[in-house]
């Protein structure tokens, strides 16, 4: 398996595609304007608007046009020690080695530990979704490159990919001789092997975020944004980078450099795999994403084998149904056919729901198969291709209809792409002018063009095609006709009838 990272970055927003042995199986957009946008992992100095005793939750103003929402479960069991920290803060130096607080009750009430105008600090656990607002906890927790901190905790846990018990113990031992009073620490699946010193600057780096985050809420007028978390490049690169990381490409030389910097501190060993993309061409369409874009995010999305699948979208749920389409299986077979359609479109789930990013409830309607072992076998190779996925999930085996039905953790809002391009000339209403008229208004504009020699011409892919066909194609007797040679690029970006015009010093003409 390798791994590789495209970045796309532009002046409004940076797009992020992770790639699985060339397949594209996540898409992230961040937009550049860092101060209006909200994400998972934000912690702000809120303040409360009002509690809601019917719902037992309060709501919160971070800032956003919809107030975050706080159940009383979000609260955590030391809430109460939490408190104590931001009182200690506000009125003096941070201090977090007081005796913990005792624990709030399970099944209290949130008038009891929260009251309307009160400053705390809180965490995004989930981006606002439709018209709802984010949603928060207080029981604040900091990620980093092998550990995670959990505050006023004394528990030390380790992930459950670790599969070496031998090295657990190893690793729970070096944790508890280094971790702080009142701090718990989750250990993560990359600190396998890892040595003391490393794991201990990790933690140090978490404590000083930690105290940092009390310090600039002291003089803060709520809402305010305290901590943000780093941009999602460099949060992939924090949770994934491995052995598998083939590379990391970037068009941008400041985020290159950026890049660079901040793996050079988390694993100096990788710092080669980061490439800068130098060439003229959009780095999305050199390394085919926007075509494994355009073929993921419609209603209907292909399989290499012949079936498709067609994805339908309600407020609260999702379908999938799979299709055998026009593929060829062997004769007289139809429930080995329906079992091959049936592994192929699993697989194919698995990699759409990461890539959308899409949670709560997917109802995915399978090829009947009347074969329990064939269900069974369905179920478990469904349940194999998503163990790699980030988000929380689960999967119930197949109903008597063929249904599975999948829950997924839904923390941001599905990542939706257009794939439907939009006529540039009629705007969606069914007439445009004739293709042949494209011919006469680029050959008015070469004729109006500098005197540079030098002329590049952009046009959709079937329009360069058209210019370059055959021996004395149009191409060559513009040659002819202008005494310059046109360089003609396809773009899949640009439309059927829209093209442009550049200089050999890239600067637009047309």
């Amino acid at each position: 398996m390798s791994l590789d990272l495209i970045i796309s970055s532009k002046p409004e927003e940076v797009v992020i595609a992770l790639l699985k042995d060339k397949n594209l199986i996540e898409v992230h957009t961040e937009s550049q304007e860092e101060n209006n946008t909200i994400s998972a992992g934000d912690i702000f100095l809120g303040k409360v608007k009002r509690t809601n005793p019917g719902l037992n939750s309060a709501f919160v103003n971070v800032g956003y046009e919809k107030d975050a929402f706080l159940h009383y479960s979000d609260l955590g069991a030391n809430y109460k020690s939490f408190e104590k920290a931001a009182k200690i803060a506000f009125n003096a130096k941070p201090r977090f080695d007081f005796p913990l607080e005792k624990e709030i009750d399970k099944h209290g009430k949130i008038k009891d530990c929260v009251s309307s105008n009160q400053k705390m600090l809180v965490q995004i656990t989930k981006e606002p979704i439709s018209s709802k607002g984010p949603k928060i906890t207080t029981e604040i927790t900091l990620p980093g490159r092998y550990l995670v901190l959990i505050p006023f905790s004394d528990k030390v846990s380790v992930s459950q990919k670790i599969d070496d018990q031998e090295e657990k113990n190893r690793l729970v031992r070096l944790i508890e001789s280094i971790r702080p009073k009142n701090f718990g620490v989750i250990i993560r699946t990359v600190a396998q092997t890892r040595k003391v010193a490393e794991l201990n600057e990790d933690l140090q780096e978490l404590i000083d975020k930690w105290e940092s985050i009390y310090v600039k809420a002291k003089d803060v007028i709520p809402p305010k944004k305290i901590l943000g978390e780093i941009n999602k490049a460099s949060a992939i690169v924090r949770d994934l980078l491995n052995e598998d990381f083939n590379s990391i490409i970037v068009n941008d030389s400041v985020m290159y450099v950026q890049l660079k910097e901040y793996i050079s501190k988390i694993a100096p060993d990788k710092t080669k795999i980061i490439k800068l993309h130098k060439g003229n061409s959009d780095v999305f369409q050199h390394y085919g994403i926007h075509k494994q874009i355009k073929a993921s995010f419609g209603r209907k999305v292909d399989m290499p084998n012949g079936g498709y699948l067609i994805i339908d979208h309600a407020e609260a749920m999702h379908v999938i149904d799979v299709n055998s389409g026009n593929r060829k299986g062997k004769e007289n077979d139809a429930e080995a056919n329906a079992l091959q359609v049936n592994l192929d479109a699993a697989e194919q789930v698995a990699r759409v729901l990461r890539l959308r990013d899409m949670g709560g409830i997917i109802a995915v309607d399978f090829i009947d198969m009347y074969k329990k072992e064939n269900n069974q076998k369905l179920y478990k190779f469904l349940k194999e291709k998503m163990s790699s996925d980030r988000a929380k999930h689960n999967l119930i085996p197949p109903s008597k209809f063929g249904v599975i039905e999948i829950t997924r953790q839904r923390l941001r809002p599905e990542t939706s792409i257009e794939t439907a391009e939009k006529c540039p000339t009629c705007h969606g209403t069914g007439e445009v002018q004739a293709a042949i008229l494209i011919t006469d208004q680029i050959k008015h504009a070469i004729e109006h063009a500098d005197k540079s020699k030098g002329l590049i011409l952009q046009v959709h892919p079937f329009i360069e095609a058209y210019f370059k066909k055959g021996l004395i194609s149009r191409q060559v007797k513009w040659f002819f006709k202008f005494k310059k040679w046109i360089k003609i690029e396809g773009k899949t970006s640009k439309h059927l009838l829209f093209f442009k015009l550049l200089n050999n010093k890239k600067e637009e003409l047309i």
